[in-house]
């Protein structure tokens, strides 16, 4: 009897070894945005994936969930600091390091090369490295598409003046916010998933995005007037949860980090690439002004008051924004 047993439970045990997949993952990072799967963001992240799976002989198994489909940007942001999701990008990013609204700034910088040496400075360096003390781990930072631009139903916008009284869907930033106040613009905060709707039932009259977003959500669909301000634009840290990064062993440290570093690199180079193909799209579809540079100037005098009043709470310095400037040139 007991010999039977004995067999018996061999047999279970040797089952139970060989329904086990050899393969299987040591780590799962789950990763979540909101971009739709034809988005740049969406494919750099798939390309992320299984560079990621290789580089850690499979001891990383990495999910992919674009559309929105676990929560909204604001939520997954607090989800990767939770660990219920390990990683995200988007445009909650403030939550991370308020910090990185630094590159927010509007007109801070002319062009993305600047802002871009900026992010892969030291000085950027620093800003992802303090939002350690808010439970995420930042191994690269890039830009989130293109510079911002304003579309509305109503009227081109060519002067400050223009973008009076206009209902502006904005996300939850800080700084565009305060720059649609500064224009004397009444800014509504609506999730980005649900934007579109509220274009199209009338809710605002109009949104800031860069051309990609305005194509890839369709917001033009909803809009007539596209207006060419460059007025901001947006850093895109790739936020992960910071204990997930540290149960890791040192291998696989490096080769997320090169794999997130990469991944970075080429969402940049593609989604800044990609930015004059889908304004081609939008002068199509839509009525397109480009505001002049005595037009621009008004506009950077308008909103001053922004620079100003983070200044004066504190969030950075003059010297920090003088820092921002020198690293990115």
């Amino acid at each position: 009897m007991r010999r039977m047993f004995l067999k018996t439970a061999c047999a279970v045990a040797v089952s139970l070894v060989i329904a086990t997949p050899a393969s299987a993952a040591d780590f799962t990072f789950k990763f979540a945005h909101a971009q739709p799967a034809t988005s740049v963001r969406h494919k750099s992240m798939e390309m992320f994936k299984e560079n990621l799976e290789k580089a850690s002989n499979g001891r990383i198994k990495v999910e992919v969930f674009g559309g929105g489909a676990l929560g909204n940007e604001a939520e997954l942001t607090d989800m990767v600091k939770m660990g219920s999701v390990q990683g995200t990008r988007g445009g909650a990013f403030a939550k991370a390091n308020k910090k990185f609204l630094i590159y927010t700034l509007p007109f801070l910088f002319n062009d993305t090369d600047s802002v871009l040496k900026a992010m892969r400075s030291s000085f950027g360096a620093a800003i992802g490295k303090h939002a350690e003390q808010n439970g995420y781990y930042i191994p690269a930072t890039g830009v989130a598409g293109g510079f911002r631009q304003i579309t509305n139903s109503k009227k081109p916008i060519n002067t400050p003046e223009d973008a009076a009284g206009l209902k502006i869907r904005t996300p939850p930033i800080e700084t565009i916010v305060k720059t649609m106040q500064a224009l004397d613009a009444n800014p509504q905060s609506i999730p980005y998933g649900e934007t579109y709707m509220a274009l199209k039932m009338g809710v605002v009259d109009g949104q800031e995005n860069p051309p990609s977003n305005i194509v890839e959500m369709k917001f033009f669909e909803a809009q007539k007037f596209l207006s060419v301000v460059d007025y901001q634009i947006h850093p895109d840290p790739f936020m992960v949860n910071l204990k997930w990064y540290q149960s890791l062993p040192a291998d696989l440290k490096i080769a997320f980090d090169k794999t997130a570093k990469d991944t970075m690199e080429w969402s940049d180079t593609n989604w800044l690439a990609s930015e004059a193909t889908y304004m081609d799209t939008l002068k199509k579809n839509m009525t397109v002004n480009t505001v002049t540079p005595e037009n621009r100037a008004k506009f950077i005098a308008k909103v001053k008051t922004v620079w100003d009043a983070y200044v004066k709470d504190g969030t950075f310095s003059e010297a920090e924004i003088q820092d921002a400037l020198k690293a990115g040139k």
